[in-house]
């Protein structure tokens, strides 16, 4: 799985579950029977997730197949790159990391 993270020299807490790691932000994973973007923005925002499920329709014409931060397309040439470039944009690392404050990190 090809990860893209926030680093420890942007956000030294890391990942709650494992603060040695650093926080996920989006990942690309090949699965047995498909490809799978893991976006955790799209988890954790309900506006860009509407979004999302507004836009890709215009964008492809198999139906959406997602979970919670899951993305999935069975074929390669079915991924709405456009789409994609334009989810990616949507969030920045500083709007990841204070959604993921607010609404996951544990407090101590």
């Amino acid at each position: 799985m090809i990860g893209y993270v926030v680093p420890h020299e942007t956000y030294p807490s890391g990942y709650h579950c494992s603060p040695e790691l650093p926080l996920p932000f989006i990942n690309i994973a090949n699965q047995k029977n498909f490809i799978a973007l893991y976006h955790m923005g799209i988890y954790a925002d309900p506006d860009l997730l509407a979004w999302f499920q507004q836009e890709y329709p215009k964008h492809c014409k198999t139906k959406l197949d997602m979970g919670k931060s899951c993305i999935r397309f069975k074929k390669p040439e079915q991924i709405p790159l456009e789409l994609i470039g334009q989810l990616c944009q949507k969030m920045t690392p500083k709007e990841w990391i204070d959604r993921y404050e607010t609404q996951f990190k544990k407090k101590t």
